[in-house]
């Protein structure tokens, strides 16, 4: 039924207290109820039901478990009870709804340590809330995200990193860092093959699940990137064979919690990504909104995820990149290789890669270099939408890249990289520039994004792709629904009916 928008479902007061977070469990929703969990300014979490109105219950109740902001709440996929909570202490805590979280503070007991990560199980007598404890990297946990099958889990910190772990097993799969400052939000791909992160440095960064490397950045808001999201509905994966996701089968039996496996309806997308076999049409779309109230439309396609594969109707340039750019065609590591650098230093010939072919002029001036635009009849049959540029890299800094032909490989929890050491020593950010972990932003193709529009006076915090809408507020207050290409009539009489006072484009 259309809502009315004037009377709401349900409605609550809070004192001394704000609420900061929120998620609805999908697996248990029905018309006569919804579990909704709600975390808050000073560390506790309430579920409650907003339409039975039911009593709710109170989780971390008396701040013995954390004391800290309540930074992200999700239900595990596949679970009716469990969820985990995040906080800006840099913790995260796996509860059960079944169970209560005890008058004193828990005590705890290692399970698993690695790079700039620790488990904990609560020790007692009977169970109780919280059944893990995560610590993770340093600072606040800012965010963190579900892969669409459930056995991964995507979090990004203050500290600039996004930490890819296999939730059941508790291990590292892979690590990214920032170009600069935290990380704010992070979202994956319908088919769980990427993930995006934005943050603090004004960037949308594109990582690869499988290779454990940056891909892409995207260039387009003027401050921070408070939220990025796939667009599952325009979002099109075309696989020639189909293929399961990847996953690790090691899982600790008793990390399950009689937790079931998230259903594989869930990511209708979901393949194994495999550079044997890749889809014969990709195009990914994906928004972002930030602080400078900008919503940004970005198209990830095939030329970015496969700019060395052989596409016929583009190896007709070979002369994109003159030989007199050494750095591109015999130093560095190669932003379209699958973890292996594909150049060595005797090549004479470089790879063409992709280039700007809309927009002249680069969105990252103040990197001093150079933009350039592909031949526009070449560009427009390589992707319709992408809009693309690479710079050339300093004369000053092509001794330092031809040290640097190493592997963007997997990165993973047993890996002696001291990049990834934080838990020990504190990470040097400078020292991570031009790494795997942060490729420098000339070794990368940088995405300008399609469409870039102000659509709000204050700092923008919400962006929800439906299938008729997209769903956007802002710190003001304001809900908006944006309607679709074709969907505006359709939404604007169900608002008209139901909102006089709505927003409707």
């Amino acid at each position: 039924q259309a809502a009315d928008l004037s009377k709401p479902i349900d409605k609550r007061i809070y004192k001394g207290t704000q609420p900061t977070c929120h998620d609805f469990n999908h697996l248990t929703a029905t018309a006569e109820s919804v579990s909704l969990l709600v975390g808050f300014s000073a560390g506790q979490v309430q579920l409650i039901d907003p339409i039975k109105k039911e009593t709710s219950k109170l989780f971390n109740e008396e701040r013995l478990i954390d004391k800290s902001r309540v930074t992200c709440v999700k239900w595990v996929p596949g679970s009716e009870s469990l969820f985990l909570v995040a906080h800006s202490s840099g913790n995260m805590y796996l509860y059960n709804v079944e169970h209560t979280c005890g008058t004193t503070a828990p005590h705890y007991q290692l399970l698993k340590q690695g790079e700039s990560f620790a488990v904990h199980t609560c020790k007692s007598k009977s169970t109780r809330n919280p059944l893990l404890k995560w610590t993770v990297g340093e600072g606040a946990l800012n965010e963190f995200a579900f892969s669409p099958d459930g056995k991964f889990l995507a979090c990004v910190s203050q500290d600039g990193f996004l930490r890819v772990f296999n939730f059941d097993s508790v291990e590292l799969h892979g690590t990214m860092k920032s170009y600069f400052g935290g990380l704010l939000c992070v979202c994956w791909s319908p088919d769980g093959k990427y993930i995006v992160t934005g943050g603090e440095d004004d960037l949308v960064t594109v990582w690869s699940f499988v290779d454990c490397r940056v891909i892409a950045r995207g260039h387009g808001h003027k401050s921070w990137v408070s939220v990025v999201a796939f667009d599952p509905y325009t979002t099109s994966v075309e696989e020639s064979d189909p293929m399961e996701f990847s996953g690790s089968d090691e899982d600790f039996q008793d990390l399950h919690f009689g937790r079931d496996r998230a259903n594989s309806t869930q990511s209708r997308l979901s393949k194994r990504n495999s550079t044997d076999s890749r889809p014969v049409s990709v195009t990914y779309r994906f928004g972002s909104v930030g602080q400078d109230t900008q919503l940004c439309l970005w198209d990830l396609t095939e030329d970015i995820l496969f700019p060395h594969q052989p596409l016929s109707r583009a190896r007709t340039h070979t002369n994109v990149m003159n030989a007199t750019s050494p750095a591109a065609g015999s130093g560095g590591t190669n932003p379209g290789s699958n973890g292996n650098s594909i150049t060595t230093p005797g090549n004479s010939v470089p790879p063409p890669l992709p280039r700007s072919n809309s927009l002249p002029h680069s969105a990252v001036s103040n990197a001093g270099s150079k933009s350039s635009v592909m031949d526009g009849a070449i560009a427009s049959g390589v992707s319709k939408f992408a809009t693309l540029s690479l710079h050339d890299r300093k004369e000053r800094h092509h001794e330092k890249d031809h040290k640097r032909n190493h592997s963007m490989g997997h990165i993973s929890s047993k890996s002696s990289d001291k990049l990834n050491l934080v838990t020990k020593t504190k990470t040097d950010p400078a020292k991570t520039l031009g790494t795997p972990l942060c490729p420098r932003m000339e070794d990368v193709p940088l995405l300008e994004p399609l469409i870039c529009k102000k659509i709000a006076h204050e700092r923008l915090t919400v962006l929800i792709f439906l299938e008729d809408c997209i769903v956007t507020a802002c710190q003001e207050g304001f809900i908006c629904t944006w309607a679709r290409p074709g969907k505006v009539g359709l939404l604007s009489s169900q608002n008209q009916a139901n909102s006089p006072s709505g927003t409707v484009v």
